[in-house]
């Protein structure tokens, strides 16, 4: 994160197809340092808080996470999403059991901590409360979705970089076994199509896609990798349907089932066979990828393809508004640029 705020807004603006500000190779294990790493917590509103909790606060961890120690958390995230607040006491207990002390405030906790955990489930206190992470200069991961909007992603990435503080976000399902094959092992070859899905449930808060589709939809660009150019949305009693189109012809598709139990998954096609994704796996693996990234400070994650997975969906809601037309995803930058 060494460019300057304009050359990065500049390539944001073009999709920045030929850069990348963080994709470095990483060592799982890393340098282990004696003392360990201390993370803080924002948000004890979802499931991933006490999840992650367990998984870096072991007795024996694995040795991908030792090193590290929960000792703080901030319950508050959302205020006025009721399935997300009734949750906060049970999470605050199951913290406590794991020896984490309860902070009245983010301040509170940015005093006892090196690097943050933004789990708040609701996006839209995301960009405020990063800013308050990135004045303190800690590295923070940010829960999905990343914020409630394009406009506010697009900020969060851009006054991270201007402060120089390391941060990524992703959704877990990008970690899962096959999912990460594809992209990063060579498993069918040259990917050349991708039909990804998950539960596109809604919070009405939120646009359509970022509270539960986020995570078919990362699916879909894990696999395909950045460079989606335009977005068709079409709607049916029980899923919607986004069909993106890739800069070199490729079609990727994320169906985002609305009623009945659905898992999370998809199938890739490349040119030495074809690969099913699924089902969730838990978060371990991204957990792993969490650490290595508090320890290098390096994303593992280009931030132009983060963000071009929320202008697809803020693409997507665009296309549904015009009756199924077409949109191009440079409009969504353009615009909020």
């Amino acid at each position: 994160m060494k460019s300057s705020r304009r050359s990065f807004i500049k390539k944001t603006t073009a999709l920045g197809a030929a850069a990348s500000l963080s994709s470095l190779p990483f060592s799982l294990l890393g340098n282990i340092q004696s003392d360990p790493i201390k993370i803080g917590i924002i948000g004890l509103d979802t499931s991933h808080a006490p999840a992650f909790t367990k998984l870096f606060n072991a007795e024996n961890p694995k040795p991908e996470l030792a090193g590290f120690r929960v000792v703080a958390a901030y319950p508050y995230g959302s205020r006025d999403i009721k399935s997300s607040m009734d949750r906060i006491p049970g999470y605050i207990d199951q913290v406590k059991e794991q020896g984490v002390e309860i902070v009245d405030s983010i301040e509170a906790l940015l005093q006892k901590v090196d690097v943050v955990l933004l789990e708040t489930n609701d996006g839209k206190p995301h960009l405020e409360q990063a800013r308050a992470v990135f004045k303190a200069k800690k590295p923070v991961f940010i829960d999905k979705p990343v914020a409630a909007s394009f406009a506010d992603a697009l900020k969060i990435y851009q006054e991270a970089e201007a402060a120089g503080v390391p941060m990524f976000s992703c959704s877990s399902l990008r970690y899962q076994k096959n999912v990460h094959a594809v992209r990063h092992e060579n498993k069918i070859g040259e990917v050349l199509a991708c039909d990804a899905f998950s539960p596109a449930t809604l919070e009405p808060s939120h646009p359509d896609l970022f509270w539960y589709g986020i995570h078919g939809v990362e699916i879909l660009f894990t696999a395909m990798g950045a460079g989606c150019e335009s977005v068709t949305r079409f709607s049916t009693p029980d899923a919607e349907v986004v069909v993106g189109t890739w800069k070199d012809g490729r079609i990727g598709t994320f169906r985002g089932m609305r009623s009945g139990k659905h898992d999370y998954g998809g199938t890739a096609f490349g040119t030495d066979g074809n690969l099913f994704f699924g089902p969730f796996e838990g978060y371990e693996p991204l957990v792993v990828q969490i650490a290595e990234f508090f320890r290098t400070k390096k994303s593992p994650i280009d931030p132009i393809e983060t963000l071009e997975i929320y202008a697809f969906m803020e693409a997507a809601d665009e296309s549904k508004r015009r009756g199924g037309e077409m949109v191009m995803l440079r409009e969504i930058f353009q615009f909020n640029s």
